[in-house]
């Protein structure tokens, strides 16, 4: 993909997994048209193989098409805890686990 358009490649953005839309504030601007204008999305495509969700798109420029990024978004259910992961280089990398449980084992204090 395109290291003239963005800040950062793949900056690190902890918890936040986007299955959809533009992370802005590491858009430089195309490399190509030197504008700075809207983030399109194309060529979105959603797989379920194996009880995985992945989700993938390209980011390209509103002006000449040209492609930033290619961003990939997966969701699975592990044991008892939904996993969600993002790779892009405008959006970052992210990954997130959040229990099905009404109480999540993880965040419950020991009583002794």
């Amino acid at each position: 993909m395109c290291t003239g358009c963005v800040q950062k490649q793949y900056p690190d953005r902890g918890h936040t997994c986007l299955e959809n839309g533009s992370y802005l504030m590491n858009f430089l601007g195309c490399a190509n048209c030197h504008q700075r204008d809207f983030v399109l999305i194309s060529d979105r495509t959603m797989v379920n193989e194996d009880e995985e969700e992945i989700i993938t798109y390209l980011h390209m420029c509103k002006n000449c098409d040209h492609v930033i990024a290619r961003h990939e978004y997966t969701f699975t259910v592990v044991d008892d805890y939904q996993e969600y992961t993002m790779l892009c280089m405008l959006c970052g990398k992210a990954e997130d686990s959040i229990s099905v449980l009404p109480d999540d084992p993880r965040q419950t204090a020991p009583l002794f």
